[in-house]
């Protein structure tokens, strides 16, 4: 059983635009509107995949008419909060010639020779794709904000920077779905014991991550303040907890579907005489 929702789920995880972001209050293992339990959010989200297809079909298949629109999913967290465990259960339901997904990694020295947002503009979607960014340019102020990789005056820069391309691309037909995956340091451990107890799962793990668990105040409050000043009308943030991966799964599948049915892309009329062409194959031996 489904608890009922009065409100929509965006409603409910949408961050409020403008103000503080206080990570601490947000409980990591709660399950805000969602099913009851996880065999019930693994079934709710197959279902939710089921519709998302056909949606995602219709973009795609729009866009053969000029339709411009496209849909940039952003997946934001720290080490094991499920980025990639969320692209492999949400979008592995969709149809992948209609998605693009680029996991970002450490830059590269082409990279870095060009300004922060040049490697992203390479990645996004075209129009009828769903894009999946596993992290982001979001990097470019957390990581670099807390390794201090750029002076503070730039860092700052960024996040107006980070605002107006946004921006520009919900102008040019672009709807950004910003997930932040709250993790809690508790469940972070655990995942990470489980990485160096099971070996099939040790390729997964860097030494790297014990270090950033030790600066994880210094994580939070990068977080918190590019929650705070890049949350936007045209890009909001949603904060999605993801101590339970089923519920992690079942929110982001989620705020997609309600995105999609906003969009209601629809499939082009055809072009042609459809009864004309089908007298003529019929007649065909």
């Amino acid at each position: 059983m489904t608890h009922e929702r009065s409100t929509s789920l965006r409603d409910r995880l949408r961050l409020p635009i403008g103000e503080p972001v206080d990570l601490a209050r947000h409980d990591a293992a709660g399950t805000p509107a969602g099913p009851d339990g996880k065999e019930a959010g693994k079934a709710a989200t197959a279902r939710t995949g089921e519709r998302l297809a056909v949606l995602q079909e219709r973009l795609w298949a729009a866009s053969t008419k000029g339709d411009r629109r496209r849909v940039l999913l952003v997946l934001q967290g720290m080490d094991t909060s499920g980025k990639g465990g969320t692209v492999k259960h949400v979008i592995g339901l969709l149809n992948p010639s209609g998605c693009r997904i680029t996991a970002f990694k450490a830059p590269t020295a082409e990279e870095r020779a060009h300004p922060f947002l040049w490697r992203v503009e390479q990645a996004l979607p075209v129009r009828g794709e769903l894009g999946i960014f596993d992290r982001s340019h979001y990097e470019d102020v957390l990581i670099a904000r807390v390794r201090e990789l750029a002076p503070a005056p730039e860092i700052a820069r960024r996040y107006e920077q980070i605002n107006r391309f946004e921006r520009s691309l919900a102008d040019d037909g672009m709807t950004l779905v910003k997930c932040f995956l709250h993790l809690s340091p508790d469940e972070q451990r655990r995942r990470l014991l489980k990485r160096l107890d099971k070996p099939e799962k040790r390729w997964k793990f860097a030494a790297s991550d014990i270090d950033d668990r030790a600066l994880w105040p210094a994580f939070q409050e990068a977080y918190e303040i590019a929650l705070e000043r890049c949350g936007t009308s045209y890009a909001p943030w949603y904060l999605i907890p993801a101590d339970h991966k089923w519920y992690r799964n079942w929110a982001v599948s989620t705020l997609l579907l309600e995105h999609f049915e906003e969009l209601d892309p629809r499939y082009p009329k055809a072009d042609f005489d459809v009864a004309e062409l089908r007298k003529r194959l019929l007649e065909q031996p």
